[in-house]
C-alpha cells in the first residue's frame, strides 16, 4: 500500500502508443486534483511506449509501470484493476489525453452526490475538427431505472458505451466481481457499462468535457473485416442491452423502443467544427 492511499485510480492500457502517450501521460499529470494513481499497464509494446512509461514513473510516484506479455485490452485492464488501490476508477485511452480538470470535475460530482457512476460530456477530436459531446444536459441525477429510460433515446452512442468519460466506485465492481471478458474483442467496454448498471444505484451526469477522444483514420474500425466483426459484436451487445431492460422490468413495456439499438448502433455522426479556442493542454 502507498502511505496515502489514492482516491482514484487512472486505468490506462498502452499497446504500441509512442506517438501519442506523451501527450496522454502529460495531460495526466496536468490535473488539478492531485491525489491519484496512473496505473500504466504495457501490453507488450514493440514501440518506445514502455520507455516512455518508465521515464514517467521515474520522475513521478505516482506513475506506475505494469509489464505484461500481448493479450489485448481486457486482460490489460484487468490486471490493472487486481492493483488498484483508488476508491474511484477512472479509464484511459493511450491515444487521448484529457483536460486538466477532468479528474476533479468527475470526482466533485461523485462525493457530492454520492452517485456510483459519473459521466461526462467529452471532446470528439477528427483531423483538425473538433466537436463538444454529450447526451444528457445539466447536472442531474438518476435512479438505474431512470437512467436506463435515457440511454434507451441513443444506445450506441459513445456516451453511454465507452469508459473514459466516466467515474467508477471501485467498491461496487469488485463486491460484484466485474471484470472485462477477455474473449470479447469488440465492445468490451459497453458490455461492461452494462454489467455494471445492474449494480450502480445512483447515476449522476455533468455537462462538463472531461475526455479528449482522437478518432485515427488508421484505427481497425475502419477496416472491413473490422466491419463484418462490429457487425458479429452488435448482436452480442444487444443481447446484453435487451438482458438489462429484462432485469429491470422494463423489456415489454419498451421493447420497441429497446429494438431502436439497432438503428442507433449504425449511426456514428459526424463530427464538426468546434471553437479552436478550446483548452487542448498539453499538447
Amino acid at each position: 500500500m502507498s502511505q496515502q492511499q489514492p482516491m482514484v485510480s487512472m486505468i490506462l492500457p498502452i499497446y504500441n502508443a509512442q506517438d501519442f502517450l506523451d501527450q496522454c501521460l502529460s495531460s495526466i499529470q496536468a490535473q488539478t486534483y492531485p491525489n491519484f494513481e496512473v496505473l500504466m499497464v504495457n501490453d507488450g509494446s514493440q514501440d518506445d511506449s514502455g520507455a516512455i512509461c518508465e521515464r514517467f514513473a521515474k520522475s513521478d510516484s505516482r506513475f506506475i509501470l505494469l509489464q505484461k506479455t500481448n493479450s489485448g485490452v481486457s486482460d490489460t485492464r484487468n490486471l490493472a484493476l487486481e492493483h488498484a488501490e483508488g476508491r474511484y476508477l477512472q479509464f484511459m485511452d493511450s491515444d487521448d489525453w484529457l483536460p486538466s480538470n477532468s479528474t476533479e470535475s468527475l470526482l466533485h460530482s461523485a462525493e457530492s452526490t454520492g452517485c456510483d457512476l459519473c459521466v461526462g460530456h467529452f471532446y470528439r477530436i477528427a483531423g483538425d475538427r473538433i466537436a463538444k459531446r454529450g447526451n444528457i444536459r445539466g447536472e442531474k441525477i438518476f435512479t438505474r431505472l431512470d437512467y436506463a429510460e435515457e440511454m434507451m433515446k441513443a444506445p450506441a452512442n459513445y456516451y453511454y458505451g465507452v469508459l473514459w468519460n466516466k467515474l467508477y466506485r471501485r467498491s461496487l465492481i469488485e463486491a460484484a466481481h466485474l471484470r472485462f471478458d477477455p474473449q470479447v474483442k469488440w465492445g468490451e467496454d459497453f458490455l461492461f457499462n452494462l454489467q455494471y448498471l445492474e449494480h450502480a444505484r445512483l447515476i449522476a451526469t455533468i455537462p462538463t468535457p472531461v475526455y479528449y477522444y482522437r478518432k485515427r483514420e488508421d484505427s481497425l474500425v475502419n477496416s472491413d473485416l473490422s466491419l463484418r466483426r462490429t457487425i458479429a459484436m452488435k448482436k452480442d451487445t444487444f443481447n446484453a442491452y435487451k438482458e438489462l431492460y429484462q432485469k429491470l422490468d422494463l423489456y415489454e413495456e419498451q421493447k420497441g423502443r429497446i429494438y431502436s439499438y439497432f438503428l442507433s448502433a449504425a449511426v456514428d455522426g459526424a463530427v464538426t467544427p468546434l471553437d479552436p479556442r478550446l483548452d487542448q493542454s498539453p499538447t
